[in-house]
């Protein structure tokens, strides 16, 4: 009698399979709160109320960090623009840099070191406390009742928040240019219409968008699927960030490289 063939051990998972798939329910959980936005009942107590606490928690941070932001990128420009001796588009170039690259990386580090760890901290804690398979039990969407609300007011802080900072940017390289290294007032002002243009605006303000729902969906997936009890609510939150800020400054490249490639320089 023969003896039955042995089985086959396991085949090892694909490298990088792991990656992908945790990628695959970051987008499906994107989504899902892009499609749950417009289903009724909307939250919009727990709206008002995340968007209340992620924008007391941020204003301060965001105008102390951008002072002296403003004012390296004022005295660094100006002094490598004088060197050229063109003096007088030192204020178009310095809020060139605020706008398009400085106020909206600002913002994205804001609100995900400081809004986004704390989104997901409080979803982690609820998750291992088993209230959201009590609300899955009753029939209550996890997603639509408490990830919704908190994805779309981390977008419109991170939205109003880049106009604030692009403000206090622009006012603090004005003084420091001004100031610090004896420039024109009137230069300063009038070298905006020579370099600048509105779709400058619009790309800060779509980048602010953007990283906004970004760290909001990366720190409530997180949230969702903490591992190893009380101990994993600390990882999931350190990994939110860091997470956060590798994607807004992909993201922040590939959107640069797209604007510069769509929209012409502002010719002198």
């Amino acid at each position: 009698m023969t003896a039955p063939p042995a089985a086959r051990p396991p085949r090892p998972p694909l490298p990088g399979l792991g990656v992908l798939r945790e990628i695959g329910h970051l987008f499906a959980l994107a989504v899902s709160v892009v499609r749950l936005t417009f289903k009724r009942p909307f939250q919009w107590r727990e709206f008002v109320e995340q968007f209340w606490f992620i924008a007391s928690v941020t204003i301060l941070p965001a105008i102390l960090v951008t002072i002296p932001f403003g004012a390296v990128i004022a005295l660094q420009v100006g002094s490598l623009i004088e060197q050229f001796g063109a003096q007088s588009f030192t204020g178009g170039a310095s809020v060139l840099v605020i706008i398009q690259q400085a106020s909206p990386l600002i913002v994205s580090l804001l609100i995900s070191g400081v809004a986004g760890s704390a989104i997901c901290a409080d979803l982690a804690s609820r998750t291992i406390r088993e209230e959201l398979d009590a609300m899955r039990v009753m029939g209550v969407s996890p997603v639509q009742r408490l990830v919704v609300p908190r994805v779309l007011a981390v977008t419109l802080v991170g939205l109003l928040l880049n106009g604030l900072v692009s403000v206090v940017g622009t006012l603090g390289g004005y003084f420091f240019n001004v100031v610090m290294q004896n420039g024109t007032p009137g230069a300063y002002v009038a070298s905006f219409s020579a370099l600048a243009q509105l779709p400058d605006l619009y790309i800060s303000e779509l980048k602010a968008l953007i990283f906004g729902f970004i760290a909001g969906v990366v720190a409530a997936y997180r949230g969702l699927h903490p591992k190893g009890g009380p101990k994993g609510v600390g990882d999931v939150v350190n990994q939110s960030v860091v997470f956060t800020f590798l994607i807004l400054f992909f993201v922040n490249m590939v959107l640069t490289g797209i604007y510069l490639q769509l929209v012409p320089s502002k010719g002198l």
